[in-house]
């Protein structure tokens, strides 16, 4: 007798409008949504890994005013809140117990 274990939600990178987050419910492994998925992740870290070289060139110039701080921190607060999603979800698929909930 097999017991069959349903799969767990994948969060995905984007979001329904109105912000509600979106997931994949998914039998397998792949797929092409879960495939998007994967480069819509890499690519949202890459530029927060760019972002953040960024911010350390910036945050280093003494003639950086608060406006571009202000549209600094703003960048930043998106990176990291794409960071976190990311993280979110592959600590969800990973069956991680400290998974932070979405």
């Amino acid at each position: 007798m097999t017991h069959d274990v349903p799969p767990v939600p994948r969060l995905l990178p984007w979001t329904a409008p109105g912000g509600k987050p979106c997931y994949l419910l998914s039998d397998r492994d792949g797929g092409p949504v879960a495939e998007r998925a994967d480069e819509v992740e890499g690519l949202q870290l890459d530029m927060g890994d760019e972002l953040l070289g960024h911010a350390e060139a910036l945050l280093g110039d003494p003639r950086a005013g608060a406006r571009e701080v202000r549209y600094l921190a703003a960048q930043l607060t998106t990176a990291l809140g794409d960071a976190l999603r990311v993280a979110r979800s592959r600590g969800a698929r990973l069956g991680a117990k400290d998974a932070p909930s979405a």
